[in-house]
């Protein structure tokens, strides 16, 4: 297990971390430090275990708040998978369609041609 020490609040702490974790908590205690730093500019002292808390509220507050999009954003991706998925079995329903159609003017066409030439038409498929 590896050590780091991070500092909030002009306080240094040791922690422990899984190996190769250490710039990861470092900046995440650093990103931490910024809250606490940012109440107390607008509170003043008004003690650590405060500071923390209201600090640790912020972050969850911006975690709800991310998760709410990232829910909205899965919604809307769902809904266009969906979209794509109806718009490719239309497009497949529209080619066998055609198709259909295609193969229908191809049997006259060759009647027409069959006649033409004076011979029986070649029965269709």
């Amino acid at each position: 297990m590896a050590q780091v020490t991070v500092t909030i609040d002009g306080k240094a702490y040791r922690m422990a971390c899984e190996e190769g974790q250490e710039d990861h908590l470092s900046d995440l205690a650093a990103r931490f430090d910024q809250y606490v730093g940012h109440l107390k500019a607008q509170f003043g002292e008004i003690g650590d275990l405060r500071l923390t808390v209201m600090a640790g509220i912020m972050v969850m507050d911006e975690l709800s708040e991310i998760d709410r999009r990232l829910k909205s954003l899965e919604t809307e991706v769902d809904n266009l998978k969906r979209g794509r998925d109806t718009a490719l079995s239309d497009q497949a329903r529209s080619e066998e369609a055609l198709a259909s159609a295609l193969a229908e003017v191809t049997a006259q066409i060759h009647g027409i041609t069959a006649k033409l030439n004076g011979r029986p038409a070649a029965p269709s498929n």
